[in-house]
């Protein structure tokens, strides 16, 4: 990170953080801060692909894109970077529109817990997202917390763990396997 990101003076404005272009950190804007994080971990990243590979046909037939560590403007000055946004938009630009996204996935690190749990869902619902997935990783598994948009906040619509499968007709029609998302690649 350079030294004139460090000596910012002033709140950041989505110029200037559009204009940081790309980096290895993730980086979000909230509300002229910058949030700066390392990339996720490798588990993170595996389970983050496996669920947006299994999210892909089923948001295709309804017309959306799924689409990971995309800029999702939530309003002026908020972009974040979920690890997946499932979204009725086209595959030009850089930003996905809040107005745009159906669903929106975050992958929960021991590093990240708190924002993902209780800042960005704050954030999402006030957005007007219809749909927050919220992935658990405890031990050597996987829970999928499925939220749906009630009035203002967030209410639970579904939770599955292992062996059971999230099935869902809304923000469109898709089912997860949990073991999908432990799947490890053969060693030699």
């Amino acid at each position: 990170m350079s030294l004139a990101v460090l000596e910012h003076p002033e709140p950041w404005t989505e110029d200037e953080y559009f204009a940081l272009g790309e980096t290895s950190n993730r980086i979000e804007l909230i509300d002229g801060s910058l949030w700066v994080g390392p990339a996720p971990g490798k588990r993170h990243q595996h389970i983050a692909f496996l669920l947006a590979m299994g999210l892909y046909a089923a948001a295709e037939r309804s017309g959306f894109l799924v689409l990971q560590d995309v800029n999702l403007r939530l309003a002026g000055g908020r972009i974040l970077q979920p690890d997946i946004v499932v979204a009725d938009t086209d595959d030009l630009g850089t930003t996905v529109e809040a107005a745009e996204a159906k669903l929106v996935v975050e992958v929960v690190s021991p590093s990240n817990a708190g924002t993902d749990r209780l800042l960005k869902p704050q954030l999402y619902a006030a957005a007007g997202i219809g749909w927050y997935l919220r992935v658990e990783q405890p031990d050597d598994s996987v829970e999928l917390h499925l939220h749906r948009l009630v009035d203002d906040r967030y209410a639970p619509a579904e939770v599955v763990g292992p062996g059971q499968t999230l099935t869902s007709d809304e923000p469109f029609p898709f089912a997860i396997e949990v073991a999908s998302l432990l799947r490890r690649r053969p060693r030699d």
